[in-house]
């Protein structure tokens, strides 16, 4: 039996033609039938109105910014997905000295073309070794409400830092005009702007890891609720894209 001429003779069905025509038009018209319902898959760039860098710190008052730290490793850059970040120690003049909620690292990531949600501390941190202890959802007394997440991390073990120890992380995301508390929401947030010709996110990450004792949870969201009731409405008006 003569395989190969049986073969040849399928592929010439008019049928099987017609199936791989269609299916070639499907491909190379996709992009032209979502953009006539209106749907964007690819998204356009979406800079923000001023980098994050040049965020004005005595707008923060009274809190007072203490260190400017960059990435300087570029596989740790690439990784993050983003050059547009911050990573600064903040300092509340109103805790005590030695409080425990007094100095904080905040970590802000901007995402003008967002095609994945990377980089949750659940995943960082223990992909560094450290063990997650405790998570819970929370919310933030800003405006009409504003989600978050609580988490709490313990070194890897036999660390040989004799002051390390138990610190606890929150963070939240900004998605075009809304806010979630974790990247599931983020996702849905994303999906639901199918429609915008552009896409953006951020994330906020306020971890407690500059002294020697840790905040409670209570003190830890106490704390990031009145960091953020400033820093929020900073981003919002002088960096994050306006709404469309």
């Amino acid at each position: 039996m003569d395989t190969e001429s049986d073969n040849r003779k399928t592929y010439a069905q008019p049928a099987f033609v017609i199936c791989v025509a269609v299916l070639a038009l499907a491909g190379a018209g996709m992009p032209l039938l979502t953009r006539a319902l209106g749907v964007y898959v690819e998204k356009e760039p979406l800079p923000l109105k001023k980098p994050l860098c040049e965020m004005d710190e005595r707008k923060l008052a009274p809190y007072r910014v203490l260190a400017r730290h960059a990435i300087e490793n570029e596989k740790v850059v690439a990784s993050l997905g983003t050059e547009d970040y911050i990573q600064w120690v903040i300092e509340d003049p109103r805790e005590p000295v030695t409080g425990a909620a007094r100095k904080l690292l905040l970590f802000v990531t901007y995402y003008g073309v967002p095609d994945r949600v990377p980089h949750v501390p659940e995943e960082c941190y223990t992909g560094g070794g450290y063990d997650c202890l405790d998570r819970a959802d929370v919310a933030f007394q800003i405006g009409t409400g504003v989600p978050g997440r609580f988490l709490l991390f313990r070194p890897p073990s036999g660390t040989l830092d004799p002051q390390a120890g138990q610190f606890p992380v929150v963070y939240l995301f900004r998605i075009n005009q809304e806010y979630a508390g974790n990247r599931d929401e983020t996702r849905l947030a994303l999906n639901r702007g199918l429609f915008r010709k552009q896409s953006y996110f951020s994330k906020i990450e306020l971890a407690f890891n500059q002294a020697v004792a840790a905040p409670t949870q209570e003190e830890a969201v106490a704390a990031s609720e009145r960091l953020l009731s400033v820093l929020l409405p900073l981003l919002e008006q002088e960096h994050w894209p306006d709404s469309q």
